[in-house]
């Protein structure tokens, strides 16, 4: 398993940005695709974006599609997501998560990721 350590958060107004940033304990953190995934209080965790291990493919949920950018340095074991145009509904509870080594997948979901942060939070404003 990874470690994994999420920041970044915090509470920002509606239309703005923030970037979320987790740090990752693996020298081999460049084996594994990397995922954010948000939840809302009340509400069940959904992806939100997913980068493969040599960074060459990304995916979206189709809420965040154009507003939202994964991406990853390999060097610093560190995977980002640039979050822009935010919206009172994008307001959550955001954990970065980790495949097994090597993994792909056509989508994304919570049981093709092994490990977990503890998440960060964000809060949008309207």
């Amino acid at each position: 398993q990874v470690l994994l350590q999420e920041s970044g958060g915090g509470l920002v107004q509606a239309g703005g940005s923030l970037r979320l940033s987790c740090a990752a304990s693996a020298r081999t953190f460049s084996y594994y695709t990397m995922g954010w995934f948000r939840q809302a209080p009340g509400k069940e965790r959904e992806f939100v974006a997913a980068i493969s291990w040599n960074g060459y493919s990304t995916h979206y949920a189709d809420s965040v599609k154009g507003r939202f950018t994964i991406s990853r340095d390999n060097a610093q074991n560190t995977v980002y997501l640039q979050m822009s145009s935010l919206r009172p509904e994008d307001t959550a509870t955001y954990y970065c998560a980790a495949t097994s080594p090597y993994y792909s997948a056509p989508d994304y979901y919570t049981t093709d990721f092994d490990s977990w942060g503890q998440g960060t939070q964000v809060a949008v404003s309207s």
